[in-house]
């Protein structure tokens, strides 16, 4: 995924001055699909001179900002790249790394940081359960449009509860004491 397309996607959902989507991007895409502040300005910059978006004069008054909004050109961009094939990213997570190191050294201190994460996780599921309960309670029919954004936080709930029950399940082992190898009697090989 681009930033581009992740910023044409929130602009045709409601067009916004600059820091409205920055706001925004926070609140909902940014859960999935990170960028900084200056990021998105720069982008926004890079969409409006490839002709995808336009801003429109800022109104009268002190203030007043100039909003963002998708012209056909964008529109087109972002259902060509949503139509095209991709296939799943390879997984490169540093911490499988860390804990590979970690049993070929013996013991380190990658548990803190796995306690640490596990609180993060924890944080993060409860927030997504929370909007899942106020903003698609059950037994409410929804349009098409509500339950794909459903399926989107459905996907995070069930990544959180995973690293959740994964972190509880690394900790378990790397909490069990270490046993020493068996040593052997001198005189045998190897």
């Amino acid at each position: 995924m681009s930033l581009p397309h992740a910023l044409l996607t929130a602009l045709i959902e409601q067009s916004s001055a600059g820091s409205e989507l920055a706001r925004r991007f926070d609140r909902s895409i940014g859960f999935f699909w990170h960028a900084t502040h200056q990021q998105i300005y720069r982008e926004l910059g890079r969409l409006e001179a490839a002709g995808w978006v336009e801003s429109l004069p800022p109104a009268e008054g002190r203030g007043r900002k100039k909003v963002y909004r998708v012209l056909p050109a964008g529109r087109k961009e972002l259902k060509r790249w949503t139509d095209a094939h991709q296939d799943p990213k390879p997984l490169r997570e540093e911490l499988m790394l860390r804990l590979r190191a970690e049993a070929a050294v013996g013991p380190t201190a990658v548990k803190h940081d796995i306690e640490r994460r596990l609180a993060l996780h924890r944080d993060k599921l409860a927030l997504y359960q929370q909007l899942e309960a106020r903003d698609f309670p059950p037994g409410r029919t929804r349009s098409r449009e509500a339950q794909v954004q459903h399926l989107i936080l459905r996907a995070g709930i069930l990544m959180e509860s995973m690293w959740v029950d994964w972190s509880e399940q690394a900790l378990a082992v790397l909490r069990k004491p270490v046993r020493k190898p068996a040593r052997r009697p001198a005189g045998t090989g190897r």
